[in-house]
């Protein structure tokens, strides 16, 4: 064999393992993603999106983070990373500025009411997460978890393409 999986029906290649592990990691995570994302909308009047790039800011510190790496953190376009910076920016919630290394490098950072912000919405978004996820697994799954699904976006990450 070749190394490249044969199915002999539809049914069994729907109904591979490992097929249904993606698929279910993919649903719980568009499923979380929606119900999370959807209570820092009613309560704080910010998309996901832009409540991660609150983090990726926050992160970085006072000396904020180029837009080419918000890109390449959310798998964003260049175009897509603006937009959302534009956003956020429209909102009050991180100020821009040119790298004092490189004029042609913008860098993020929080402003004074982003850091408000991320701080009320990072609270209600760790109630959330226990509430939803962790509170179903034990300490020992959690722990289990945590760790695969880092190992896992860390070997997802070394394997995408530079963003454009």
């Amino acid at each position: 064999m070749s190394g490249v999986m044969e199915f002999e029906s539809g049914q069994e290649a729907a109904n591979d393992y490992r097929v249904l592990v993606f698929g279910r990691l993919l649903g719980a995570a568009n499923r979380l993603e929606y119900l999370l994302g959807r209570d820092l909308e009613q309560e704080f009047g910010i998309s996901h999106s832009v409540f991660e790039l609150l983090l990726l800011a926050g992160r970085a510190g006072t000396e904020g983070i180029p837009v080419r790496d918000i890109a390449q953190a959310r798998v964003l376009t260049s175009g897509g990373a603006t937009r959302l910076v534009q956003r956020a920016s429209a909102l009050g919630l991180i100020e821009r500025r040119n790298s004092a290394s490189d004029a042609r490098v913008q860098l993020i950072r929080l402003s004074p009411h982003g850091e408000d912000v991320l701080l009320r919405a990072s609270a209600r978004h760790v109630e959330n997460i226990e509430r939803h996820l962790l509170s179903l697994l034990s300490p020992a799954e959690s722990e289990v978890f945590s760790a695969a699904v880092k190992k896992i976006s860390k070997h997802a990450a070394r394997e995408l393409p530079i963003m454009p």
